[in-house]
């Protein structure tokens, strides 16, 4: 389907809901926040981020870690 935002416009501006940390987006179905205690990813549904602490999925530090590095970055 395509993501519904504009990740060269919206991506500078989206941060992490719960740490206010930067997010990366990881292909067209992930952000993932930069915070590297909470390591928290974010789905991105229908082209749309659905930033909601409650729906987020906490990362082992590994695969973290991968995710950030290969995530685009604003």
């Amino acid at each position: 389907m395509g993501l519904a935002f504009d990740p060269d416009v919206l991506l500078p501006l989206l941060r992490c809901p719960k740490t206010r940390a930067e997010l990366v987006l990881v292909g067209e179905e992930w952000l993932v926040s930069t915070d590297p205690e909470s390591r928290l990813r974010y789905r991105i549904e229908d082209g749309i981020p659905v930033l909601l602490v409650e729906e987020a999925e906490a990362l082992p530090e590994d695969e973290w870690k991968r995710l950030v590095a290969e995530g685009r970055k604003a």
